[in-house]
């Protein structure tokens, strides 16, 4: 009877450690993600973490923090103060050095403007004669405001750029005069409130915050000459363009090359899933939803 029962007794034995591998496989993530939780909580003035990257500096972080620990005492438990203590401000040191090293990469040096007009439109720059007016008929044309919109959206939902008012073509300073001729008060504060303002509208109060408006003096042959700069960071969120015009629907632009190309609706959506995917728990959440709404239909 006992050599029958044997290899019953064998696999038993073997399976245990299986049980206990996944049960701190679960343990484990559920702590990098508390730990990860506090770590972004304490430094969400600082740095901006989704759930994926966190828990896993997390993890890397509590694993120095139990080396440390195994290092001073080799006699203590896994579950002591002091472990899960320097586990935990290992977590949170981890999250921090990434934070200020992406910061430290990511810090985009604004060009003079002297520079980008001497290095003329790129992939990263644009220039435009005018926000309001059409030169060609000397009024205020709507679709010159549209145009400043889209590029704008343009560069949000690709890698940033600079969008530069009030520059022909070829980088030659023509001055903001013909669009503050069509303010109430001709004048650079009323012109970037309207810009802001036209922003907001557009695209929402949100993503018009990131955007940075300047104006600036440009030393010319006879005389300086007011443009003005709007810089553009890469947006954290998909921008949808909400045109002025009645009964229009939403445009998504991306910034191709030395031009602004409008997306499809595939397209976008596409671009958008790529761009900007959904944290880990965000995408089992969303599919956990999808599973419940196909069963609920059938």
């Amino acid at each position: 009877m006992r050599e029958e029962n044997a290899p019953i007794e064998t696999t038993l034995h073997i399976a245990d450690p299986l049980w206990a591998t996944a049960t701190a496989l679960v343990i484990v993530l559920l702590l990098a993600w508390v730990f990860s939780s506090v770590a972004r909580w304490l430094l969400r003035h600082r740095a901006r973490l989704n759930a994926t990257t966190g828990m896993f500096l997390s993890i890397l972080g509590s694993a120095v923090g139990l080396y440390i620990a195994g290092a001073l005492d080799r006699d203590l438990k896994v579950w002591s103060v002091l472990t899960v203590v320097l586990a935990l401000a290992s977590s949170i040191a981890g999250v921090a050095v990434y934070a200020a090293v992406a910061a430290h990469f990511q810090k985009a040096e604004h060009a003079s403007l002297a520079t980008l007009l001497a290095a003329g439109e790129s992939a990263g720059v644009e220039f435009k004669s005018t926000a309001r007016v059409n030169l060609h008929t000397g009024e205020r044309d709507a679709k010159m405001e549209q145009v400043i919109v889209k590029t704008v959206s343009a560069f949000l939902n690709g890698d940033g750029g600079t969008l530069v008012i009030g520059v022909d073509d070829d980088g030659t300073p023509l001055g903001l005069d013909p669009d503050f001729k069509t303010l109430r008060h001709p004048d650079a504060d009323r012109f970037e409130l309207w810009l802001r303002d036209f922003l907001t509208t557009t695209l929402g109060q949100s993503t018009a915050a990131i955007v940075e408006v300047s104006i600036e003096a440009v030393p010319t042959a006879d005389g300086e000459r007011q443009v003005c700069r709007v810089t553009c960071p890469p947006s954290p969120r998909p921008v949808y363009l909400k045109p002025a015009t009645k009964n229009a629907t939403t445009e998504f632009w991306l910034r191709t090359g030395n031009s602004s190309r409008q997306l499809s609706v595939d397209q976008a959506a596409e671009y958008v899933m790529h761009r900007w995917p959904l944290g880990a728990g965000r995408s089992v959440a969303a599919q956990v939803r999808a599973a419940v709404r196909f069963s609920a239909d059938r």
